[in-house]
């Protein structure tokens, strides 16, 4: 498979997680934000943080689909993702209480099932990021014309 057919296959799996819970969570904004005022970690600044993660959901889905950003959306969609997983192995290891402020049937989730999950899209950015990287398609370009 070619390597900008993976680059364009992961950012689309990306577009679709990002834009699907984004949605998720506006529509269900007062339950996503009560949600995460619950949590321990994030209820000082809860009424920011359920405007700022679906909307930076949604500018990073913008930017996977706009190829001369795409590279900056795989960095800011592993930066997300991370940030999740964070959270999550925060939560698990240091909170009593575990608010879960997924969007759509990802909340259906198990914490340990959204840790691989998250595990996944990490790989998978990383992957996507390594393929667009210049010298990376100057060896691949040179070793179709051998």
């Amino acid at each position: 498979m070619k390597r900008s057919t993976i680059i364009e296959i992961i950012s689309m799996l990306f577009i679709i997680l990002f834009v699907y819970t984004a949605i998720s969570k506006f529509m269900d904004f007062s339950v996503f934000s009560e949600q995460i005022a619950t949590s321990p970690i994030l209820a000082p600044v809860a009424s920011w943080i359920a405007w700022v993660v679906p909307i930076a959901e949604i500018l990073v889905s913008i930017a996977l689909l706009i190829p001369a950003f795409r590279l900056k959306g795989l960095y800011a969609s592993l930066a997300l993702m991370l940030g999740f997983t964070i959270y999550i192995i925060l939560i698990l290891n240091f909170s009593p209480h575990i608010p879960c402020s997924c969007g759509g049937v990802i909340e259906l989730m198990s914490w340990r099932e959204h840790l691989v999950f998250n595990s996944f899209f990490i790989v998978v950015a990383i992957l996507a990021i390594w393929l667009s990287r210049p010298h990376i398609a100057r060896l691949s370009s040179s070793n179709s014309h051998s």
